[in-house]
């Protein structure tokens, strides 16, 4: 099931029940995944490393690629199952704080930081 068929719970209960298939629960600390999720970035980045813009975004359709995002969503999945975190609830808080931080009239076709415009 692609995107459009496939809800947040959904992959939170299957993200679940794949680790307590495992008895992999007691190892998920908020530490330990955190850890995780930052080690899956780097081998995320690493598939760029040298490129150029170009070819970042041919290397990006890539399965290898969409394998580490994977690994990034499902340690984020499961950070957020261990600690309770309601994850719709939380991204449309921080859109509403980052809306607020990047107002259109300032942040639009500009990259700079929140604190630069």
């Amino acid at each position: 099931m692609g995107d459009e068929a496939t809800t947040l719970a959904d992959l939170k209960e299957a993200v679940q029940a794949f680790v307590r298939e495992r008895d992999w629960e007691r190892f998920h600390s908020p530490k330990n995944l955190s850890m995780a999720l930052a080690a899956e970035a780097g081998e995320l980045m690493e598939h760029f490393l040298w490129d150029d813009d170009t070819e970042s975004h041919r290397r990006a359709a890539g399965e290898a690629v969409a394998d580490e995002l994977a690994d990034i969503i499902i340690y984020a999945i499961e950070f957020a199952n261990i600690s309770g975190i309601d994850l719709a609830t939380a991204i449309r808080s921080k859109m509403v704080k980052n809306a607020g931080k990047y107002p259109v009239e300032k942040a639009r076709g500009n990259s700079r930081k929140y604190t630069e415009l």
